[in-house]
């Protein structure tokens, strides 16, 4: 069957078993967002659109940075909190921030986290999570597959934060622009 987002998928999300397929619903994921901001400005890309901080050119940049961060913390497995992790500036495009430097910031976290996942031996391996303010006192650990469904849900919830801000900025939304 092909799909839209057939192109945009790179070598890891066609591996078989369940990795690819958390890979490929991943991948889906990302291509929603990304139909969001096709055809958009700078300008557009860092305007307010409803009552939210969030902006379009934001939320490409958090799951930039998110990508990144969930990459270091897969890898390293060491518990300890990335840099930049609860900097929130990741959440604001800036003046000198552009919308094609953020995507190509976006592609390359893409293709890290697919690096990364598909160097795994298994899916069951437990990964220490960094401690933030909000964290247990006791370390948390998740296993591979639970990071991966975390990533495709904060990619999901902010691909639908996404298309609101872009419906309320020109009418556009992801389902017209299949």
């Amino acid at each position: 069957m092909t799909t839209s987002s057939d192109s945009s998928e790179t070598s890891a999300s066609f591996l078989p078993g369940e990795r690819g397929e958390l890979l490929r619903a991943l991948a889906e994921q990302r291509e929603l967002l990304l139909l969001t901001v096709r055809g958009i400005t700078d300008v557009q890309a860092a305007q307010r659109t409803t009552v939210s901080e969030l902006t379009l050119g934001g939320i490409v940049k958090h799951m930039a940075r998110g990508g990144l961060v969930w990459t270091q913390i897969l890898v390293e497995a060491d518990g300890e909190l990335p840099d930049g992790m609860l900097d929130t500036g990741q959440y604001r495009m800036t003046e000198e921030e552009t919308l094609q430097g953020l995507l190509e910031l976006y592609a390359t976290a893409a293709r890290a986290v697919e690096d990364a996942v598909s160097a795994l031996p298994d899916l069951d391996r437990s990964v220490p999570l960094p401690r933030t303010p909000w964290s247990p006192p006791e370390t948390v650990h998740w296993p591979v597959r639970r990071i991966l469904l975390h990533l495709i849900r904060e990619t999901a919830q902010h691909a639908g934060h996404a298309d609101i801000i872009r419906e309320a900025l020109d009418g556009a939304n992801t389902t017209a622009q299949r």
